[in-house]
């Protein structure tokens, strides 16, 4: 993907016409699984995203493809069984990022091995074809093998069952570089600004700002899709500012530690906490996450902020789990991501995680809620009306079984080095990129990452800014933060080689993200 022949083919496409068929606003899981989706049956599409591609929630999950084994408690069958299967389409479809992975449930008390394991058997059930694997009853002597950081103390077994986990950034550049290969326009840092209308006042087509140069862009299009997540209101207020808002908004923090508070290959399972959410404590990348809390916010935030309870929430839950109890200096990085909840009564805990589609008076199409897991069908869902709305040529979804840039076969993933198997395909031209003797340095003692992935950001993943490169092509902020903060300069200076940068934005970025950094630190 090249950021500069995205740009002329807009520019280039305003001035000829015809118009785009979609123009989707908005470059996150749901806005960049549409373009996926619309291309991929030949229509033509632009997308246009404000910051960076998944700069807001799609990189901040608790990277699980999972079915949600919460929402069976709430007796939601219908979206257990669609994340189900969608969990199984992704594994197959992208398996050099989307893999099994062991969960654990502790049993403390007589009635919760029965009591979780006739769930998770139902769980399993409801997978069918697409499942992952039994759950299974295991003694205490395997529960303390699995997990050996677990808390023996009247422990009496556990609970097996098995999810999805993937690198979401990842995924989500590689959905982008999926949509680039089937001919869809894509740009990262530039908003829209307006919406286009006809004689009749339907909307059709928008105009955007190129952060970078200043210029103004016009995007005709027969439908433009609204698929901007917790912003999603805003978006709809620019078409109609008396618009009724459509979204709930809360917060989940995730706090990541070194692995040796986990001390293994296995997942823990915390059923039930007291704001009645489930925790997780995972392995991810050489650290143990965990997550999640649920807070309403007022409003959206492109850089959300963890609350103090939330912070303090976890680490009690999880302390009262583990041999070892996780302290705030102990704490690698946090994460927070906001969800885009469907208006409803009750506590955002309890509210559907389904995805909703909504036409304003406007023609604007916006598709909103959801989850990770089922973006493809939200995707899927989201192009049937647009087809329908927009009078687009009718084609037929393909996505179910369509490669995602990088596929290797589930036997080649398997095989492929632990570092650069999340590039799939595409890690050989990174190796013999990293064979250059600068290139092939590590940028930080406590991070896997090489010199090496910085470049090809640039180059063919469309980085633009120190953040692009350590929070989303690779995951150094995520995981921690202090050290990140270490890896901005040299990561500046290769970026202003690739980009044509000089030294004045070479420490305008180091000061602009050790200062977003200092925000992913606890103190």
């Amino acid at each position: 993907m090249h950021r500069q022949a995205m740009i002329a083919r807009l520019r280039e496409r305003a001035a000829k016409q015809p118009p785009w068929d979609i123009a989707v606003v908005g470059g996150g899981a749901t806005g960049i699984g549409v373009a996926v989706d619309a291309a991929a049956r030949g229509l033509s599409v632009a997308l246009v995203e404000a910051h960076d591609f998944g700069k807001g929630t799609s990189s901040r999950s608790t990277k699980l493809v999972h079915g949600g084994v919460r929402y069976l408690e709430q007796g939601n069958i219908p979206l257990v069984m669609s994340a189900l299967k969608e969990r199984g389409l992704l594994r197959q479809n992208a398996p050099h990022l989307v893999h099994d992975l062991a969960f654990l449930v502790p049993n403390y008390s007589w009635w919760e091995a029965p009591f979780y394991g006739i769930g998770l058997k139902l769980y399993d059930m409801l997978a069918g074809k697409y499942g992952f694997g039994p759950s299974r009853r295991i003694s205490r002597e395997e529960t303390l093998e699995r997990l050996p950081a677990l808390d023996p103390q009247g422990l009496t077994g556990g609970i097996i069952y098995y999810d999805g986990q993937f690198d979401d950034a990842r995924l989500l550049i590689h959905l982008a570089m999926t949509a680039a290969d089937l001919g869809a326009t894509l740009v990262n840092y530039c908003p829209a600004t307006g919406f286009l209308r006809d004689a009749e006042g339907y909307i059709n087509g928008l105009t955007a700002l190129d952060t970078e140069t200043g210029e103004e862009l016009t995007i005709p299009a027969r439908i433009v899709v609204n698929a901007t997540g917790v912003f999603t209101d805003q978006v709809r207020s620019m078409a109609d500012p008396e618009a009724e808002q459509l979204l709930t908004i809360s917060q989940g923090i995730h706090l990541v530690f070194d692995h040796t508070f986990l001390r293994g290959d296995t997942a823990l399972l915390v059923p039930h906490t007291r704001d009645g959410r489930v925790l997780f404590v995972i392995p991810w990348h050489g650290y143990a996450v965990a997550g999640t809390t649920d807070t309403p916010v007022a409003a959206p935030n492109v850089e959300p902020r963890p609350f103090e309870s939330e912070i303090d929430f976890i680490l009690e839950t999880a302390g009262r789990y583990l041999t070892r109890h996780p302290k705030r200096r102990d704490v690698r990085a946090v994460y927070v991501g906001l969800r885009p909840l469907v208006k409803g009564e009750g506590k955002t805990s309890a509210l559907s995680r389904d995805h909703m589609l909504h036409v304003d008076r406007s023609g604007l199409l916006t598709i909103t809620g959801g989850k990770w897991t089922t973006y493809r069908h939200m995707a899927e869902d989201c192009v049937n009306h647009a087809i329908t709305l927009g009078r687009l040529p009718e084609a037929k979804c393909v996505t179910e079984n369509l490669r995602i840039h990088g596929y290797l076969s589930a036997a080649q993933a398997a095989l492929a080095d632990e570092h650069w198997g999340v590039y799939g395909a595409d890690a050989n031209a990174l190796r013999e990129l990293a064979g250059d003797p600068v290139l092939g340095a590590q940028l930080h003692p406590s991070l896997p990452y090489l010199a090496a992935e910085a470049v090809w950001a640039a180059r063919e993943e469309m980085a633009r800014t120190v953040e692009d490169v350590l929070a989303r092509r690779t995951r150094a902020l995520f995981l921690n933060a202090e050290a990140a903060m270490e890896m901005a300069e040299p990561v500046a200076s290769l970026l202003a080689a690739e980009l044509g940068r000089d030294e004045e934005w070479v420490s305008k970025q180091v000061r602009e993200f050790s200062a977003l950094a200092a925000r992913y630190q606890v103190t």
